[in-house]
């Protein structure tokens, strides 16, 4: 499952034009026509610029009428031109930004357009909504600057686009920002003041855990044309995919941590047992947890440095991010989740170094579920990478019951794009260290078997009220456990550069094997930070 990042958008997913002898694209609309699905295909020179009436019910039809058929993912093949497209070929393609979209009414959004090619052959239908009338945008290459780019003869009129991206006044109210990005299948991603991109988000996973993934797409997206007054723009989405069609509406809402609400019903063709719920996708390399993978000079380098959960419950947990030897998946059950995400915690660019990167400016996204969601679990997938370019960390939401064939599944969830914020009020992971049992300055044992089963964890605690406790007599009491194994020692000490404590905790496994450690501070009854969660595994 790991993916490249691809030259504009979050992933390098790839996909495959329609073989030969695929039925023609006359067909195919004749046969739509009853069901009013024809509007959401990639328009042709046959009903390029059509206008019709377009409420938000339109596209949850569309999808309903599509899930109804066959899935039919084929498509007609790229021009050559485009087909044998580079990386440097495909990024010289520019949007103008001059022809930019949405501005007519003077309002604060600015749409540009994505040309396919390279790694995004599939054509995506763009329209745009004003007073309840969708308008498709018609291809047309003035809209591009080619650059160095050759693009010899005529390219055909129906060729679409490959996505859309969104420009606001983000960081400053006289210039346009880019805000938000929709490219390749269903992914996405975008931004709040003063961050750049690292992970992404996804409309939905299907099979991502499993042998073969399934990649939902979107076929068209409806654009209503914000007022001059607008604070927030609304996309409509039609995706497809062999298992499920559905309807999405994103609301964003730029500022400091930009929202995009998300509203979704999905129309199963087959029941959705290996379904994910606001995936999200990022990149983890190395960390100060574990430098194995790598001698390169920069301490740290990851998009996200955690999984960040809110339970129903209302505990607050913490999982450090890892690169395993080989794909690690944790399952965490819960009922009606508050929410959960994939975080940037460090903010410190000493522990990155990196002038271009600027990985500490990367932002979080944290889903906040809306409604009861019901019993299910909250997967975390891990994946190892030998670079930072790869995306091998995934999250998602997993129901306990699979959304059955044939029966419309409802869901809305917002997606907050955070840097430093604060979720919750008691104390925070900033730090996690794993090393030997022993005095600090004590020689190196040879790493039998013996001494790798036996290992100290080291937590740092900080922020909240910890930082008004490090002068009490009694330091907060240590709560640990080990679902496999012993801890056999356990220590707390004051640590000022955190704002907090650290705790160590000495484990011992018997033989190889797993185990699940979790600890949390707290004094009396009351916990004093969220709970820290890690895996630990000897072979």
């Amino acid at each position: 499952m790991i993916r490249a990042k691809g030259p504009h958008a979050p992933n390098g997913h790839a996909e495959q034009a329609v073989p030969t002898g695929a039925p023609s694209r006359r067909g195919v609309m004749s046969g739509l026509a009853a069901t009013g699905l024809a509007a959401a295909m990639p328009a042709s020179a046959e009903d390029d610029a059509r206008s019709r009436p377009f409420e938000p019910g339109m596209v949850e039809r569309q999808a309903q009428a599509l899930a109804a058929q066959p899935f039919d993912g084929r498509f007609p093949p790229l021009p050559a031109p485009l087909a044998g497209l580079d990386y440097d070929a495909y990024r010289d393609i520019r949007f103008r930004k001059d022809h930019a979209f949405l501005g007519e009414a003077g309002g604060p959004f600015r749409l540009q357009l994505f040309h396919r090619g390279f790694l995004y052959p599939r054509p995506v239908s763009v329209s745009l909504v004003r007073d309840g009338i969708s308008t498709p945008i018609p291809y047309d290459p003035a809209l591009f600057d080619f650059g160095r780019t050759r693009i010899d003869g005529t390219l055909p009129s129906d060729l679409n686009f490959a996505g859309i991206r969104i420009h606001a006044p983000l960081n400053r109210p006289d210039h346009l920002d880019e805000l938000i990005v929709f490219a390749g299948a269903s992914y996405f991603r975008f931004l709040g003041q003063d961050q750049l991109y690292g992970l992404s988000a996804r409309a939905l996973a299907i099979g991502s855990d499993g042998d073969k993934e399934e990649f939902p797409f979107f076929r068209a997206f409806y654009i209503e044309v914000p007022s001059a007054d607008a604070k927030a723009l609304t996309i409509h989405a039609l995706l497809d995919s062999p298992s499920v069609a559905g309807a999405y509406r994103f609301t964003v809402e730029p500022g400091r941590t930009t929202g995009v609400r998300v509203n979704a019903t999905l129309y199963p063709r087959q029941d959705l047992a290996s379904v994910g719920i606001a995936p999200l996708t990022s990149m983890f390399f190395i960390s100060e947890t574990d430098r194995g993978h790598s001698d390169d000079y920069r301490p740290e380098l990851h998009d996200s440095d955690g999984l960040q959960l809110a339970t129903g419950s209302g505990e607050w947990l913490w999982r450090p991010l890892d690169n395993p030897q080989s794909r690690r998946i944790s399952t965490f059950l819960d009922r009606d989740p508050k929410g959960f995400g994939l975080m940037q915690r460090d903010r410190d660019f000493g522990s990155y170094q990196d002038l271009e990167a600027g990985y500490e400016r990367r932002p979080g996204y944290f889903v906040e579920p809306e409604g009861a969601w019901g019993e299910g679990s909250v997967v975390l997938m891990e994946l190892p990478t030998d670079n930072e370019t790869a995306d091998n960390v995934v999250a998602f939401w997993r129901p306990k019951q699979p959304y059955p064939a044939g029966r419309p599944a409802r869901l809305a969830y917002t997606i907050r794009a955070l840097a430093a914020e604060d979720l919750h009020p008691n104390g925070k992971v900033m730090n996690t260290f794993i090393a030997e049992p022993t005095a600090s300055g004590a020689a190196r044992r040879a790493a039998d078997a013996a001494a790798l089963r036996n290992r100290r964890f080291l937590i740092d605690f900080g922020d909240g009220e910890l930082d008004k406790r490090l002068g009490d007599p009694v330091p907060p009491e240590v709560v640990a456990s080990a679902s496999n194994g012993r801890i056999t020692a356990t220590s707390i000490v004051p640590n000022p550069h955190v704002g907090g404590f650290r705790v160590a905790l000495d484990v011992q496994l018997d033989g190889p094997g797993a185990t699940e450690l979790r600890a949390y501070l707290k004094k009396d009854d009351q916990a004093l930070t969220e709970t820290w969660s890690y895996p630990w595994s000897v072979a």
